[in-house]
């Protein structure tokens, strides 16, 4: 039922649909298209004489239509409609039960699009293949050496995984790693192999480790190898200190003379002796000339000849005062005669040599004067300047160059910035009642030990007290001891760290970051008298002549050496040690002036020794004056000591055998 009801309403449609179609075919035709009028006119006609122009077509027609594609379909394939509205077509189509032709009509359009598109995509490609060709063609005119930059920068290229840098900037990516990390990128490809073993790299490293500073690139073919050669070394040479394996030398000059003074710098040393001579040793060249330094002709023709007071080397100048007033300077080079001399007032209380600078300071009771070469190589005096009290010690500040020196004087309670620009000495540190007992400077910083009075000792007792150079203010005071600080190494210690020795017996490492203590070590019971550290040993001396080699991170004694006289001056560098015993009795007894230069015996003379860690041997000569052991202890250390009796050597006389 509901099937014909749905056939009869479709009927009643199109008989509507075609009323209205007729009419408007005929409002068409009698437009300007005269030629298909006709035509239009019997297509109408013969819809109205099949099928009536009242009654609609029978349902066989309509079968038939539907079965066809449809009427208006059909009627469009062979062209008799194509005038017809575009809502018919879609009415009809929606009455023969097919479906929307705008579907076709969207997959058409969207054909037409694509196909425009590739055409223009086809048309922009064959455009950039014109362009690259005939920019071919123009790089073929570039000049030669262009073409061959860039063919070796092709060849230069380093992949980093997905692009390519290179080789230069590569260069600069991989300078910032350690050797480890290099290690590792060498095992990533050939590339960067050969790229990891550059030997720029490892110039770098060997100057960032402190090797080789003065030397370039081309001094060295390998400088992987150099690298690790030197670090064999470095740790041959700490196992050596640890075990006091080496060469050990005396170093004697006056036989009958009393020891007076000792400075070292590098390979130099400097010995001053009663007798008014001076000596220097070259430990790289023992059989250089320029070991014997001639005095001035006024201390060398005075009867009895004056005693010599301190002494003071560096690379390139060793200087002498002597006991009446007179100071001497010499080139280590050249040796031979004084290249400058000066008399002074009264007796060199203080001398000082720059490290770095052909700078000289000297101080005479209160009196201070710098003394410094010009352009032409004369020396002259920069300064003087005279102090409210009697200098007690005098330190030039390295790193200043011989364009700006700076000298800190101790004077009392005081300290004071001595600097050739200024009118007047700055006062750095004063407070009364507090004397200053030791001074030294490193290129920043001042550091000074601050005695406490007896009315003052509330304030916790003697101190450290450590002023910035450029400021003049206190960077931070460190110590807490009931002693007297005797003596500070600052110049030569680690960065940020400081030692120092107390005459409460100890040797104490402060950080100066901080203001706490990094090891504190009980080491002279005579009171500490010099002492030197870096970053992984401290060497001190004490009143009682011995020489001790600590262990900074474990705070433990590796081994000790003894010698009559207090110990007066340590220093050594990666290698080398170079110790003093000075007696304090300069005419002991049993010596006299009326007899011969050999009656002062050699245990009043004192001694310096020079101990060369560098000669990797195990015989008898080169281990120090002490007797080895056979043992194999699983703990402890045995200081190579051993008892020296037969059945040492005899089997199964110990356990250990």
């Amino acid at each position: 039922m509901a099937d014909d009801e749905l056939a009869a309403f479709r009927e009643r449609w199109k008989q509507e649909l075609d009323c209205k179609t007729d009419k408007r075919q005929l409002v068409h035709s009698s437009g300007s298209f005269p030629g298909r009028r006709d035509s239009q006119n019997r297509y109408f006609e013969d819809i109205r004489h099949g099928t009536g122009q009242d009654s609609g077509p029978s349902k066989s027609e309509a079968r038939s239509c539907t079965d066809e594609k449809g009427c208006d379909g059909g009627r469009q394939e062979a062209g008799e409609s194509k005038f017809e509205p575009q809502y018919v077509s879609i009415a009809s189509s929606l009455l023969d039960g097919r479906t929307s032709p705008l579907l076709d009509r969207i997959e058409e359009e969207r054909t037409r699009r694509k196909r425009r598109y590739e055409n223009m995509t086809n048309a922009c490609s064959s455009a950039l293949q014109q362009q690259q060709q005939l920019q071919k063609r123009a790089n073929k005119g570039q000049r030669l050496l262009d073409q061959l930059i860039d063919d070796l920068n092709e060849v230069n290229d380093i992949p980093f995984f997905d692009i390519d840098l290179p080789y230069e900037l590569a260069l600069k990516i991989f300078q910032h790693l350690g050797c480890t990390d290099l290690g590792r990128c060498a095992q990533v490809s050939k590339a960067w192999k050969i790229l990891a073993e550059d030997g720029v790299l490892w110039f770098n490293i060997c100057k960032r480790e402190g090797y080789h500073q003065d030397a370039s690139v081309s001094d060295s073919p390998c400088w992987k190898s150099t690298l690790r050669d030197c670090r064999n070394s470095d740790q041959t040479v700490r196992s050596n200190w640890k075990n006091r394996v080496g060469s050990i030398s005396q170093l004697q000059f006056e036989l009958g003379k009393v020891l007076c003074d000792v400075s070292s710098c590098d390979s130099f040393v400097l010995a001053g002796y009663t007798s008014g001579d001076v000596r220097l040793w070259d430990t790289l060249h023992w059989d250089s000339t320029a070991s014997y330094l001639k005095a001035n002709s006024l201390s060398a023709n005075s009867e009895p000849r004056p005693y010599v007071s301190h002494v003071q080397v560096n690379s390139t100048l060793a200087a002498a005062a002597y006991e009446d007033g007179c100071v001497d300077l010499w080139s280590t080079e050249t040796g031979g005669e004084p290249i400058h001399h000066y008399q002074s007032a009264g007796r060199i209380q203080a001398l000082a040599l720059s490290p770095d600078s052909p700078t000289l300071a000297s101080a005479a009771g209160p009196d201070v004067r710098l003394d410094q070469p010009d352009d032409r190589g004369y020396w002259r005096t920069l300064c003087q300047a005279q102090l409210p009290k009697a200098v007690d010690s005098v330190v030039l500040v390295p790193g200043r160059g011989q364009q700006c020196p700076l000298a800190a004087v101790a004077a009392g309670e005081a300290v004071y910035l001595l600097d050739p620009r200024a009118e007047e000495p700055r006062t750095l540190h004063s407070v009364y009642g507090h004397p200053v007992t030791c001074l030294d400077a490193s290129d920043s910083h001042a550091a000074l030990g601050v005695k406490s009075s007896g009315w003052a000792m509330h304030d916790g007792g003697n101190k450290i007290q450590v002023y910035c150079l450029e400021t003049s203010q206190l960077a931070v005071g460190v110590g807490n001891s009931a002693g007297d600080f005797t003596c500070i190494n600052l110049r030569d210690s680690p960065p940020h760290l400081l030692v120092c020795g107390n005459k409460d017996r100890r040797v104490r490492v402060f950080d100066l970051r901080t203001g706490s203590s990094v090891a504190s070590l009980y080491a002279h019971h005579l009171g500490v008298t010099s002492v030197q550290a870096d970053d992984w040993k401290i060497v001190s001396g004490g009143g009682e002549g011995l020489v001790c080699v600590w262990e900074m991170r474990m705070g433990a004694k590796l081994w000790e050496m003894h010698n009559r006289h207090p110990v007066r001056h340590v220093r050594f560098n990666s290698s080398t040690l170079v110790t003093a015993n000075i007696p304090d009795e300069k005419s002991p007894r049993g010596a006299c002036i009326t007899d011969d230069d050999l009656t002062a015996h050699r245990r009043h003379r004192g001694v310096v020794c020079h101990y060369d860690f560098s000669e990797d041997a195990t015989s008898q000569d080169h281990v120090l004056p002490i007797c080895r052991s056979n043992y194999a202890e699983s703990y402890g250390y045995n200081y190579n000591i051993g008892l020296v009796v037969p059945y040492d050597a005899l089997s199964g006389s110990h356990p250990s055998h």
